[in-house]
């Protein structure tokens, strides 16, 4: 049984994750999201915890979810919060909050993962953007987001040096465009080359396999601009 932690679920590629990884039942998936999805309920092998990475007990709350789960085999940190904002109109809430979801509440909850990490040698999968891939096309407007998006990268290679002597890979996929409700907001009738489906199939295989071919690595995930 392949215990896999998804953080990131609500919708999107999150969404579409969890449902393509529950139709193996070798799978035990661990949705952790703010709010549950209705299609989750048709599946036995998908358990739901409530979850904000805004909580300022992010770790404490990870702890406790994850000491009910025992070792863990694969984990994904997913989520994301969009803010598309002039640079000068940001407020101090739109920066908090967007760096609490996109990079400092996946590392408190990572830290709270390693020692069941640990008991598997697993895979740890960072979702990032390329808006947070160095030399990308960069977008007016997505400051607070693709800089967040970049740390999450420069969290993926600093992990995998400090544990490299360790049985736990992680690497990191630098999303392009996918025809999310997120990409929406950021660029309003675009349209993307890719569905959530597509991609989260794409995901689910380097979930199992990249980490025989990769361990530290930031790779991008695009054929458009953006």
């Amino acid at each position: 049984m392949n215990k896999i932690i998804i953080i990131g679920t609500s919708r999107g590629i999150g969404k579409e994750l969890v449902l393509q990884l529950a139709s193996n039942k070798e799978n035990e998936i661990h949705a952790l999201s703010r709010n549950n999805c209705p299609e989750f309920a048709a599946h036995a092998n998908i358990i739901f915890h409530r979850f904000d990475l805004n909580s300022d007990k992010v770790r404490s709350n990870a702890e406790f979810i994850f000491e009910g789960i025992g070792e863990i085999n694969f984990m994904v940190n997913n989520a994301g919060k969009l803010v598309n904002k002039p640079f000068l109109e940001l407020t101090a809430d739109d920066i908090q909050s967007s760096y609490q979801t996109n990079i400092l509440g996946l590392i408190q909850s990572t830290q709270a993962a390693v020692p069941h990490l640990l008991k598997s040698g697993a895979h740890v999968l960072n979702i990032s953007s390329m808006g947070g891939f160095q030399g990308s096309v960069k977008f007016a407007g997505l400051s607070v987001y693709s800089t967040s998006k970049a740390a999450l990268c420069s969290f993926t290679e600093l992990f995998a040096e400090e544990f490299k002597e360790t049985t736990i890979s992680m690497n990191c996929l630098c999303l392009g465009a996918v025809q999310t409700e997120m990409l929406n907001e950021a660029f309003p009738g675009y349209e993307a080359p890719h569905t959530p489906k597509e991609m989260a199939n794409y995901i689910a295989d380097f979930l199992f396999n990249g980490h025989r071919f990769y361990r530290g690595k930031i790779i991008p995930l695009s054929v458009s601009t953006p």
